[in-house]
C-alpha cells in the first residue's frame, strides 16, 4: 500500500513538473509583455494608396523567384486581417487606416523604412529611417548589375535614387570633385533627410557587396571618383570612403545608421558578406563613435557575433524579421544570450513589408510582433526560473526591449 501511494504521488508530481515545463512563458510575465506598447524599431509600412513603391529602396519583387522559407510561403499564418476587413477598414479610418494597423499589433511607434513618406505615414506614430545607399555609388554601376538579375535591378533602381538626390540638391550634374559630390549631393541630403524627419539613414548594401568597409584615404577615393569608371578594388575605395563619411556625418546630426546584417531576399544574395564581423573596423573606428549603429535583423544565421559586437558602445541590434522566419522556442535562445550580455543594446522589431498579397505589411508586422512578444517571454521565463533575473527585473527588461531602448537611441 505504501509503494503504490508513493507511487501515485510520484506520478503527481512529475506530472505537475510536466505541467510547468509546458508553459513556455511564466503567465504573469505574459500578461505584463501583452500589455506593452512596442516601439517597432523596423518595418515597412505601404501607404493607403495601392500604387505605393516608395515602402522600400530595393523592393524584392523585382528579384528571380527563390526557395522561400516556410514562413513566407502561402498558407504558413492566419492573421486577423482578410482582405475583407483590410478594405472595410480603409473605407472608415482613410489615412488612418496604417495607424489602426499598429493598433491591432500592439505598437505605439513604428520606424518606417521608406524612399519617402506619405500622408497617411507621419509622426508621431510612424518614424522615418531613410536610405542612403545610393549615395556611396556615384559612378557607372553597369559592370556591378551584371553579376546576376537580382543586382542589375538593385542598381538600376540605385542610379535612379542617386539622380534623384542629385536633382532635389539643385544640381543638373554630378560634381566634378569628391569633395564637391560629399558637400553638395551627400550632406545636402543627409541634412534633408534630418529636416525632413528622419532619425536614421539605412542602408542594405548587404544586398548590393560585402559590408567589410574597410579605412579609406580621402585622396585615393578622389582619384576613383575623377576617373568616373573603376575595377572593383578601386570602386570599392570610393565606396568604403563615401560609407564612413555618411556614418561621420550621421553623428553629427544626431541620426543613427542602420544597416541590413543578415541572410536577405533571393538566391544571389551574399550570406558570407552580410556576417555581422564585418562591420568590426567601423565600429572600431574613433572618428565613428559618435554614431549609433543598428544592425538590423540581428544578423541572422550570426546571432552569437551579434552577441559579440553589442560590447562596442555604440553598437545596437534589433530581431526583426527573426520573428517571422524561426519559432519563438530558437529566437528566444538568441534573445536570452544577448538580453544576458547587453539587454541595452537589443530592440524590438517586426520586419511587417508587403511581401505579397497574401502576407502584406499588416500580416507580417502581425505575426511578427506576436512571434516576438512570445520570444521575448520565453526568453525571459527562462532566466527567471534559473535565478538570471527577478521578477522584477525581468519585466524591466521586457519593457527595455520593446520601447525604452528605442527611445533612448533615436531620443524618442
Amino acid at each position: 500500500m505504501r509503494i503504490r501511494l508513493c507511487a501515485v504521488l510520484f506520478a503527481a508530481l512529475w506530472l505537475g513538473g510536466c505541467a510547468r515545463e509546458r508553459e513556455a512563458v511564466d503567465g504573469q510575465l505574459a500578461t505584463e509583455i501583452a500589455g506593452i506598447k512596442a516601439i517597432d524599431n523596423h518595418a515597412h509600412p505601404a501607404l493607403v494608396a495601392a500604387s505605393d513603391r516608395g515602402f522600400d529602396g530595393l523592393p524584392v519583387d523585382n528579384m528571380e523567384p527563390q526557395s522561400d522559407p516556410v514562413a513566407m510561403r502561402p498558407g504558413a499564418w492566419k492573421t486577423p486581417f482578410t482582405a475583407a476587413s483590410k478594405a472595410a477598414a480603409k473605407a472608415k479610418y482613410g489615412e488612418g487606416y496604417p495607424a489602426w494597423v499598429l493598433d491591432q499589433i500592439g505598437v505605439e511607434t513604428m520606424l518606417a523604412n521608406r524612399v519617402t513618406m506619405g500622408a497617411s505615414v507621419q509622426p508621431p506614430r510612424f518614424r522615418w529611417v531613410a536610405y542612403a545607399d545610393a549615395l556611396i555609388f556615384p559612378l557607372d554601376n553597369a559592370h556591378l548589375g551584371a553579376r546576376n538579375s537580382d543586382r542589375k535591378a538593385f542598381f538600376t533602381l540605385e542610379d535612379k535614387l542617386r539622380a534623384r538626390y542629385v536633382s532635389e540638391a539643385g544640381l543638373s550634374a554630378m560634381p566634378a570633385t569628391l569633395a564637391e559630390y560629399a558637400s553638395k549631393v551627400v550632406t545636402a541630403t543627409l541634412e534633408k533627410h534630418k529636416a525632413g524627419g528622419a532619425v536614421a539613414e539605412k542602408f542594405e548594401a548587404a544586398y548590393l557587396r560585402s559590408l567589410s568597409f574597410d579605412p579609406a584615404d580621402a585622396s585615393a577615393a578622389a582619384g576613383v571618383y575623377a576617373k568616373q569608371a573603376a575595377g572593383d578594388a578601386e570602386y570599392k575605395v570610393l565606396q568604403d570612403y563615401l560609407f564612413r563619411y555618411i556614418v561621420s556625418e550621421c553623428g553629427r546630426l544626431g541620426m543613427a545608421v542602420h544597416l541590413h546584417s543578415a541572410v536577405g531576399a533571393g538566391g544571389y544574395f551574399d550570406v558570407a558578406g552580410a556576417n555581422p564581423l564585418n562591420l568590426a573596423s567601423v565600429l572600431d573606428d574613433p572618428a565613428l563613435r559618435k554614431t549609433k549603429i543598428v544592425m538590423v535583423h540581428g544578423g541572422y544565421p550570426f546571432p552569437r557575433e551579434i552577441g559579440a559586437l553589442l560590447m562596442k558602445p555604440n553598437a545596437y541590434t534589433d530581431f526583426s524579421n527573426q520573428s517571422l522566419l524561426v519559432s519563438p522556442a530558437v529566437l528566444a535562445g538568441t534573445l536570452r544570450e544577448w538580453l544576458e550580455l547587453e539587454p541595452e543594446k537589443v530592440m524590438f522589431g517586426t520586419d511587417g513589408y508587403p511581401y505579397s498579397e497574401e502576407l502584406g505589411w499588416e500580416e507580417s508586422a502581425w505575426v511578427a510582433a506576436k512571434q516576438g512578444r512570445e520570444a521575448l517571454g520565453r526568453a525571459l521565463t527562462g532566466m527567471l526560473r534559473d535565478g538570471v533575473v527577478t521578477h522584477a527585473r525581468a519585466v524591466e527588461i521586457a519593457r527595455m526591449v520593446l520601447r525604452e531602448n528605442a527611445r533612448k537611441v533615436y531620443g524618442l
